[in-house]
């Protein structure tokens, strides 16, 4: 069965929200952009190429689709725009980006995604996707790149009303700029 592997920046405070600028209106984005170095780089690359699909949600691929086609290069561009994309909306008519799907239903679609042949499924931000994949415990892997600001306010993975839920951390590294780069899997 494939694995489905959230990869998410997060701030000390549990803010996703505009890590790289201005995705989103909030305003402090861009808060992860001066503590990018040379371990943080080479961490998604690896991650990446470990993978053989991407799983999005609407803003997400929204975002991605303005951007990535215009993009070449072995370590990002060409993977991420040749691989298998696989887009969660509702309202999304068509998927027009090289070698897109939609899924309309996390909890069916999703679940049955994982049972196809192929390697394992990346998510890339997609917050509220996030939210209802582990609402219906269809995360392996939690990766969380954690870095030392916290900025007041915004989009969370994690909310009041969710259910304990625990974890065990299969890695963890630290960056000189004090990025912590870790890894988990939820447990049961």
């Amino acid at each position: 069965m494939r694995k489905i592997i959230v990869t998410e920046f997060i701030t000390l405070d549990g803010v996703v929200e505009a890590p790289g600028g201005n995705e989103t209106p909030h305003p402090h984005g861009g808060w992860m952009v001066k503590y990018g170095s040379p371990e943080t780089g080479q961490y998604k690359v690896d991650e990446l190429a470990s993978v053989d699909a991407l799983l999005l949600g609407k803003n997400t691929y929204e975002n991605f689709a303005a951007y990535w086609p215009g993009q070449t290069g072995p370590a990002f561009a060409d993977p991420i725009n040749t691989m298998p994309k696989y887009v969660v909306s509702t309202t999304l008519q068509q998927a027009g980006w090289t070698n897109c799907h939609l899924l309309r239903n996390v909890a069916t679609d999703v679940a049955a995604l994982k049972h196809t042949p192929g390697g394992n499924i990346l998510v890339y931000g997609s917050a509220t996707l996030v939210k209802a994949l582990l609402h219906h415990n269809l995360v392996d892997e939690l990766r969380l790149m954690v870095f030392p600001v916290a900025v007041g306010g915004g989009l969370r993975l994690f909310d009041d009303n969710l259910a304990l839920r625990n974890f065990n951390l299969m890695r963890s590294q630290a960056t000189e700029k004090g990025v912590l780069m870790l890894e988990y899997q939820p447990v049961g």
